[in-house]
Order: C-alpha cells, then structure tokens, then sequence
C-alpha cells in the first residue's frame, strides 16, 4: 500500500499525488510522441490529413495507447505515422512544443530535454532550420506560458536524426548551428536492429569536436553489442533506454544484489556513469521487457548505475512523467528514496552546463523532496 506524504519516510512508497508534487526531470521524451489527443485532431482537420483511426478525443488516446502494445519496436514505430503527418508546418510544431513543456510543467517536471527529428518535417517545404526554429520558439513559449500559471521548468532541445536515413551529419550541423538557441544535444531514433550507431560516426566526430553532447539509441531492440557500440565506438555519454544491458548482468540471488556479476559492456556503463534514458512503459509496450514487474529500473539503480525514469512517449504510454513513476511504484514497490535518485541521476545527467545542473539539484530537487519525506539521517548521496 502506498503511503501519503504525511507520514512519508525514506523507505516507504509515495501515492500518486505526492510524486506529482515532487520536481521530476525527463530526458526521454519525443515531441511527436506527446500530443494532446485534442490538439492532433485539431492539427489532422487544419492539415487535411483524413488518416487517423478515431475522431473522438477519448477514443483516439486508445487507440494509440493500445496500439502501442505491439511487441515490436518496428510496429511501434509505424504508429507515429499519425502524428508527424500533422507536423508539417512551422505552427505546428510550435504548437505541440508549448503545449509539451505545460503539460510537463503542471505534472512538476523541472527540468525537460524533448526531443524531435526536424528531418521528418520537411514534407511540405520547411527547412531542417526552420523547423527546428519553431520548436525551440514553442519550447520558450511554453516556459513562459508555465511561468504565468505559477510554474518554473527549463525545457530544451535534443535534436534527433533517424538512423535509417541518411541525414545524421547534417542533423549534426544543425544541432551545433542551434546549441546556443535552445538545443543541448543530439539524438539518434529509429529502427535500432540493422541500422547500427556506427554508420552515423562522421556525425559523432563532427559532434565531439565542436563539444556537442549526444545520447544513441541502444539496447531496446537490441542486445549488448548495440550498447557497447554506442559507448566504445560513437562516444555517447547516455544511452537511449539501454534496459536489454541486463543481458550482461548475471545474479544468481536475486535478494542479494552483492552477488551479481557484470561483463564489460556493463561495467563500463557504470563505471563511466552513463546514464540509462530508461522508459518502462514503452519498453514493455515494444517488448524489450515482459511487463512492469520484470522492468530492471530498479535493480539497475541499487546496483549502481546511473539509471533515470523517463516516458518515451505520453501519448503512446497513457501517462505523464508523475503517472509514469507511480506505476513503478505499484509494480516494482520504488520508494520515495528511489524517485529522488533517479531524479538526481536525471539532472546530473543533463546536457546542461554544470552550474545549471548543480543548481538544479541544490536548489530546486533537494529542498522539493526535503519537504515530502521525514528522511531520518538525511538521504543517502547520489553518485
């Protein structure tokens, strides 16, 4: 049974409302994959678009929800066809970022990095400039817009490239061309099975050279190989979901963590404090894992590894980042200690500079979790 913040300590676990009124940071969160149900109607009529399933707000969220459940990372992926055939035009993809960072912002997240390939827009004449102009200009709006509602978040860019394709070094360019506008780094998406990180290096390189962070895509569709690619040839500081790095974990005792045993890939990993975008709910929707209850998010975090808690996608998930964290909760018994550290993972992971993420922590995810919880001693350190 969950436990209201009233009585809240260190080791017990929190109700839905107090995780929303905890300061959560999100790093995995796709643009297109978070419409508002009401907004991609509206955005389907003004288009033209005559394709979506459903014309009915409720019945539409179902539809995506359900359809999520796939299996498959391919088929997974297929859903999105629906929302960016509407994110055609520069309003557009303002729209869907303002309403992103309220949406986010009244749900108590702080801190936010959203992500979107602007290639995927360019259907109908925008630039890859110009549509990732308009989503930093949402982006912007949405702070405001948060602000006047009594709500403080920073939002970001992630620009994405897609690995399938064959953009990733112009993406590249376009992230460093953006780095002081609102972008903070840059993502590769899509299929992962056949379509390795490695056939993007030229990006990486050019990346590492200018001092742009980037997170890949790994070990959602694919194995170890795919995560230690991602880390000893591309060079990525974060791993995009990374839950299959459990292939590389053995533990003979489950109640006893102490005896598991790590292979290279995964000692890497936390021995270089990489962080792991892990997204529960999307993983088990495209079968990476087999349920909420066999997710590894919290195994991976008392082992040690710089694990964060993420959504993917809210639209396809059926759930805000507090909703998210509350159904680990449920499923695997996380605690209020646990929330906090993957928060903090979260935020010392950030592609912010380090005065902005020590802030972060110091001042606005420290004293939120302070007033939630009678910590005893005080909460263990965050490595």
């Amino acid at each position: 049974m969950t436990v209201s913040a009233k009585t809240l300590t260190r080791h017990d676990r929190p109700d839905l409302d107090t995780i929303k009124r905890a300061p959560k940071v999100l790093l995995h969160d796709h643009l297109d994959g978070g419409l508002r149900p009401q907004t991609l109607l509206e955005l389907a009529d003004e288009a033209g678009y005559r394709g979506l399933p459903e014309q009915d707000e409720a019945a539409l969220s179902h539809y995506f929800h359900e359809a999520a459940f796939s299996g498959s990372l391919v088929r997974y992926l297929e859903v999105y066809d629906h929302t960016v055939a509407v994110l055609q035009t520069a309003e557009a993809l303002r729209r869907i970022a303002r309403e992103a960072v309220v949406d986010l912002a009244n749900d108590g997240v702080v801190y936010a990095e959203l992500r979107y390939a602007p290639e995927l827009s360019l259907r109908d004449g925008l630039s890859l400039d110009e549509a990732q102009e308009a989503i930093v200009v949402g982006l912007a709006e949405g702070e405001r817009e948060a602000a006047a509602l009594g709500k403080t978040i920073i939002a970001r860019s992630l620009v994405c490239a897609m690995r399938q394709a064959n953009l990733s070094f112009e993406v590249a360019q376009l992230a460093v061309r953006f780095r002081d506008k609102g972008v903070v780094g840059f993502d590769i998406a899509g299929p992962e099975d056949g379509f390795p990180p490695a056939k993007h290096l030229a990006a990486f390189e050019y990346l590492r050279k200018a001092n742009v962070p980037f997170t890949i895509h790994a070990g959602e569709a694919f194995g170890p190989p795919s995560i230690k690619e991602a880390v000893a040839v591309c060079g990525t500081s974060r791993i995009g979901h990374g839950v299959r790095i459990m292939e590389d974990i053995e533990i003979p005792d489950p109640e006893d963590l102490s005896t598991a045993k790590l292979g290279l890939t995964a000692h890497t990993l936390r021995d270089r404090r990489i962080g792991l975008e892990l997204c529960p709910t999307s993983n088990v929707q495209t079968g990476a894992v087999g349920s909420l209850a066999e997710h590894p998010i919290k195994t991976l975090l008392r082992l040690g590894f710089r694990a964060t808690l993420n959504t993917d996608s809210r639209l396809l998930g059926d759930a805000s980042p507090g909703e998210e964290a509350h159904r680990c909760v449920e499923a695997l018994g996380l605690t209020i200690e646990d929330v906090r550290k993957l928060t903090v993972n979260a935020a010392r992971c950030a592609f912010v500079h380090y005065p902005e993420r020590k802030k972060l922590i110091e001042e606005v995810i420290v004293p939120g979790y302070d007033v939630l919880a009678d910590w005893g001693e005080g909460p263990t350190r965050v490595m």
